[in-house]
């Protein structure tokens, strides 16, 4: 499909590309992020950040406006010099972290632990205080911790260990999550998860369920090359499919950590099909420790309600209960918390809702059940709670579609509880991304194209100190260019689609480059970002692009982020892969603006849903479609955990029928790469296999790669993963021999588990 048989594409562009995958393109961008470490209550904190002197920490003031050096770097490098006796660089000191006092900086470096003045710059080791147990987690006063022994909690405490429960089963586990990712969890050396336990504010009490996995399906991998060699081994799971009649449930119940008493509420147990409600916010305290809150979806998404868990009697009564004609959502985005906060000591409830077509809050009498005022209204989406300040009746939160130019970018914005007062306070055009704290917010804006600049605001969006503008020569020195963002019509040639297109590197418009269509189906989540940061997805994106691709990605209707309209185009329709019409439209749309787009030779690439569509696109759409490689694809829903086909297809097994790849295995025509982990706990690797078997039967052609100790995100062998998916595209969609190379291995990075939901 390309030119010149025997031609060699250069290595230089494999070199360019590994520099620009998601694990070394951060060292390509400095000052593009800052993560604040408050101290002193959270009037100050410290961040540390790439600059051309090295890694600094930095010291910021807010209130004075002041930012600056947490500490002389060269002092104390020569001052824990010589109290070692080792060599330290002033900037690259041997820690990533500190704990800052007034008058003191400590670290961990060269094993042990250390403590220096800041006005003589004397270091000294000290005692290692008592680490804690990752695994466990700790009261907010810092006094005890809960921790998972076999399938019962306990509780540490100045040296001394007690047992919380004392009936835990292994099907009826307390504090567990129906999927933990356990085969990635092991290869890094955990068994297990911290509990699922939320402390009270007075540490005196947790919140946890017991999970009920009896009678939930068992499903198997086969490891065939265990670790230590041997016979292949048989791992088991409760895994339940979209239908089953048996699914995961939590039964709530409060603990006393001292007396280990326990409450439990009484109510029927809730659904959870897939992580527990307290780790993914959908079940807290309240300030006072009063109450417990949560939310109890029914089984078709349609009915959403508010609860209160009385932690003294266990009585459970309904405080706001909404329904609708598809899912009700609390969010649009699966891994955010839901935007509800209960306020005025229970007395009312700011809830999100898309009642109006679009996502706006209400205030609710939490005694009767019904709507005081509706909050936020308008053409546009409230997509994230920031912060309510009861004293002012005003809240703070996260808006998406105020901005003309592009919808999905991001203002921060205020409004009092009655309506009030709305005010956006980020007056520009750019996308906020912001880390709130108690007084304060850490504004990040940039767009796709313009690196992020970083300030400190306050809550009445005045900027109190700049902290960052980015610096992205290292980027550019790759080749790399500003993605374009573009907006075209939906296959409905009535909506507006937005996405971006990675231009080739060494881009000469007058030649014709292929495409490769780089989906991500949601609809939990959005393929592109509005903002500089290319995101989780993005990296494999423009690392493609140094290859000589011109790579699209888009989101299509069903996926997130718009108004209810533009996400319920999902809702029974996960065959529709995220809008795969739309992206054919939208390719068409561009190779008609852009004639060195060479619309002869497309192609596609994407990890689990980003799978499934590619092999979806190759089948759906073989007149468009010539080349593709799907790695860990969900290609058959009926066959695939609950939580996705139920949540995005609802109770329909007919939607779960024609959404299945394997009825549309006769038609592959163009040349596919199937890739699958063969320890895949999230997405079972036979559901690949389950398409090769269908497309052995209809006698079609193409390529398989199972890696046999591999999960979900292929940790460990991501760059032979890479490599296979480059050499792919490069020889059958560019048309020329990819170059003698191999990539190094990928250091492990916990943003990864990221990708474990799909």
């Amino acid at each position: 499909m390309g030119s010149g048989a025997g031609e060699r594409l250069d290595v230089a562009a494999y070199r360019a590309a590994e520099q620009l995958l998601r694990h070394n393109r951060p060292r390509l961008v400095r000052g593009g992020s800052v993560t604040p470490h408050w101290i002193g209550g959270g009037s100050r904190f410290w961040y540390r950040v790439e600059s051309d002197e090295g890694a600094r920490f930095v010291l910021v003031d807010p209130a004075a406006g002041s930012r600056e050096d947490a500490f002389d770097h060269p002092r104390l490098a020569a001052a824990l010099a010589a109290a070692c006796g080792q060599p330290v660089d002033p900037d690259a000191l041997p820690f990533a972290s500190i704990e800052y006092e007034s008058a003191f900086i400590a670290f961990a470096a060269f094993g042990s632990a250390w403590r220096c003045r800041t006005d003589t710059y004397r270091c000294e080791r000290v005692d290692a205080p008592a680490g804690q147990d990752p695994l466990a987690v700790r009261s907010p006063d810092g006094k005890r911790e809960v921790f998972a022994r076999g399938h019962d909690l306990w509780v540490r405490s100045d040296g001394r260990e007690w047992a919380l429960t004392h009936d835990g089963q292994a099907q009826l586990a307390y504090g567990t999550s129906p999927f933990s990712a356990d085969v990635l969890l092991r290869k890094v050396g955990i068994d297990r998860l911290p509990p699922a336990v939320a402390w009270s504010p007075d540490s005196t009490r947790v919140l946890t369920h017991r999970t009920d996995l009896r009678g939930v399906r068992e499903t198997h991998l086969v490891d065939a090359v265990p670790d230590g060699g041997g016979a292949p081994r048989l791992l088991t799971q409760r895994y339940a499919f979209p239908g089953d009649d048996r699914v995961p449930l939590g039964e709530l119940l409060v603990l006393d950590v001292a007396s280990g008493e326990a409450v439990a509420a009484r109510t029927e147990p809730i659904l959870m099909p897939l992580i527990s409600p307290v780790t993914s916010k959908w079940a807290w305290w309240a300030e006072d420790g009063a109450a417990v809150h949560y939310l109890d979806r029914s089984r078709d998404l349609r009915t959403l309600r508010l609860r209160r868990l009385d932690p003294a009697s266990g009585e459970v009564t309904t405080l706001v209960t909404e329904t609708g004609d598809t899912r009700v959502e609390p969010n649009q985005f699966a891994s955010e918390p839901p935007m509800v906060e209960v306020l005025a000591g229970g007395a009312e409830v700011l809830w999100y809702s898309q009642r109006d077509g679009n996502g706006h809050l209400y205030l609710y009498d939490a005694h009767t059940g019904e709507v005081r005022t509706q909050v936020t209204s308008g053409e546009w989406a409230v997509q994230e709670i920031l912060r309510v300040d009861e004293g002012r009746r005003v809240v703070h939160f996260v808006a998406a579609g105020l901005i003309a130019a592009d919808p999905y970018r991001r203002t921060v914005c205020r409004v009092g509880l009655d309506g009030s007062g709305f005010r956006r306070l980020t007056e520009d055009d750019l996308d906020h991304v912001v880390q709130a704290g108690d007084d304060y917010f850490i504004d990040s804006a940039s767009t796709t194209a313009l690196p992020p600049s970083i300030v400190v605001r306050d809550w009445d969006g005045r900027v109190l100190v700049a902290l960052e503008d980015a610096d992205i020569t290292g980027l550019t020195a790759t080749g790399w260019t500003p993605p374009e963002r573009f907006r075209v019509k939906a296959a409905d040639g009535t909506t507006d689609l937005y996405g971006v297109l990675h231009r080739p590197h060494g881009f000469d418009p007058a030649r014709r480059y292929p495409v490769v269509d780089h989906p991500y189906p949601g609809p939990h989540v959005r393929r592109v970002l509005p903002s500089f940061d290319a995101g989780a997805y993005g990296y494999d994106a423009e690392a493609l692009a140094a290859l000589g691709f011109a790579v699209v990605a888009l989101d299509g209707r069903g996926t997130p982020g718009r108004d209810k309209a533009f996400h319920d185009a999902s809702f029974g329709h996960l065959d529709a892969a995220g809008g795969l019409d739309d992206h054919v439209a939208a390719l068409r749309r561009l190779g008609a603006e852009r004639p060195w787009l060479d619309l002869d030779r497309v192609g596609a690439f994407g990890l689990s849903g980003g799978g499934y569509a590619t092999v979806r696109a190759l089948c759906a759409y073989p007149e468009v479609y010539k080349v593709g490689v799907a790695e860990a694809g969900n290609h058959d829903n009926r066959l695939y955990h609950l939580w996705w086909a139920e949540t995005y297809d609802g109770p329909d097994p007919g939607a779960y029928a024609r959404a299945s790849n394997a009825e549309l295995a006769d038609r592959l025509e163009g040349k596919l790469l199937l890739v699958h982990g063969g320890l895949d706990d999230n997405v079972h690797p036979q559901l690949t296999m389950r398409l090769v078997d269908r497309l052995i039967a209809a006698d079609k052609d193409f390529d398989l790669l199972i890696v046999p100790g591999a999960e979900h995100i292929f940790r460990g062998y991501e760059h032979y993963v890479t490599r296979r998916r480059w050499d792919f595209l490069v020889r059958h969609l560019r048309g020329v021999e990819p170059p003698e190379y191999r990539l190094t291995p990928a250091p492990f990075d916990v943003a990864l588990l990221g990708g474990l939901f799909g």
